[in-house]
């Protein structure tokens, strides 16, 4: 029987990714929710091309307009955040991918979860902002969490097999970003644009600018500590230039054991829909011969501060993370405005750390307050740097 999706943020790098693994296999996937929040052309583009039974718009005043242009299909129509948390709950749907950007992933995880639906995870803040309340929310309604960072994926394939062998650490690789080797002198002066040129991955601009500060390691520590139920200091980061290893697990025999491959996302993405059985695929093939070198470097946390932070709160626990998600959400998105230079990312990070209540056991209502409370002081923050 064909595996019924739900892609949550189809438009985005991951969902545009998920949508060509699921057209390559039509026999095994099905297409049956779709939603964007403000994409509303490709989102039409892509209903009108999988005819899925439901879509949603997240900006409600985008409604009328896919509506319209999707009212010669059989295609339900809805917008806003109450929409979209209802798809997830549908009785045709099989496997959430979380494929939306930010925060705002949380809320529809959280009813997936409750309607028993197993999520592949791109959305990584969601486990960051709430881990602990994510997965004990996954035990108790029996559902299974199958990452998609390649990092994680990776991660996920190595541990396969080794359910009864305890893991002594694992080691997520970097790239380093288009920055790496940069001291702070040259970061004080960097643009938008420079920024955004990762040397061996294609994603969204958040993602991109994440990776160039270090953050997205960061947030990818913080999710693996809930992903595979490891301490702070169980997890490493070394860094990659070639991206070839996108993770390693080191077992307590001494033992490593990695997955390799070339810079791809769709074989992670496919992985997660479709485990524990291998797809055939026509991705291209990784040859040693290719990258006769593949070399490891330490992370320089002094110059790229933000993997440092995310190993202190990862520490800290409760709202802390909530607040360093927040807080960087506003940041990156002010420096793709050219409202604050690079650095500044991190400076609003620590001051909203500084500021911000610190609840050591934080409730759902208590993550959405942390959020929007944080989200206003860094708004305020950036408003008075520029």
């Amino acid at each position: 029987m064909k595996k019924n999706i739900a892609i949550l943020g189809s438009t985005g790098s991951i969902g545009t990714q998920a949508l060509e693994v699921m057209e390559a296999n039509p026999e095994v996937f099905s297409v049956t929710v779709l939603t964007a929040q403000d994409n509303a052309d490709l989102l039409i583009e892509q209903a009108a091309k999988f005819r899925p039974k439901e879509v949603v718009i997240g900006n409600e005043k985008l409604f009328e307009k896919v509506q319209s242009a999707l009212s010669i299909y059989d295609i339900k129509v809805y917008s806003g955040i109450s929409a979209l948390v209802s798809v997830v709950e549908s009785d045709f749907v099989d496997t959430v991918l979380t494929a939306m950007v930010g925060y705002a992933g949380l809320l529809p995880t959280i009813h997936a979860i409750k309607a028993g639906k197993d999520i592949a995870l791109a959305n990584k803040e969601t486990l960051v902002v709430a881990g602990e309340m994510i997965t004990a929310l996954a035990k108790e309604h029996k559902v299974s969490i199958y990452p998609v960072d390649s990092e994680h994926s990776a991660i996920f394939q190595c541990l396969v097999g080794e359910e009864n062998n305890p893991v002594e650490k694992i080691i997520l690789t970097a790239s380093g970003g288009p920055f790496r080797g940069k001291d702070r002198a040259y970061l004080a002066n960097v643009t938008r644009a420079q920024a955004l040129k990762h040397p061996n991955w294609t994603m969204g601009a958040k993602i991109t600018i994440d990776s160039a500060t270090l953050m997205n390691k960061g947030l990818e520590v913080i999710e693996a500590k809930w992903l595979f139920d490891l301490s702070t200091a169980q997890i490493d980061v070394i860094v990659h230039p070639q991206s070839i290893i996108h993770s390693l697990v080191q077992f307590e025999d001494g033992s490593m054991k990695a997955q390799m491959g070339l810079p791809d996302m769709k074989l992670p993405i496919q992985y997660a829909l479709h485990y524990p059985a291998r797809l055939k695929s026509s991705f291209p093939r990784f040859n040693f011969l290719d990258y006769p070198s593949l070399t490891f470097e330490k992370p320089d946390l002094e110059t790229f501060r933000n993997l440092a932070i995310a190993y202190e709160v990862l520490e800290k626990g409760g709202n802390a993370a909530c607040i360093v998600n927040a807080a960087n959400e506003i940041a990156v998105e002010a420096f793709l405005h050219d409202k604050i230079g690079f650095l500044d990312i991190s400076d609003v990070i620590v001051e909203s750390l500084a500021k911000m209540t610190f609840i050591s056991s934080p409730s759902y209502s208590d993550y959405v307050q942390t959020n929007e409370a944080t989200r206003r002081f860094a708004s305020e923050l950036i408003q008075v740097k520029v």
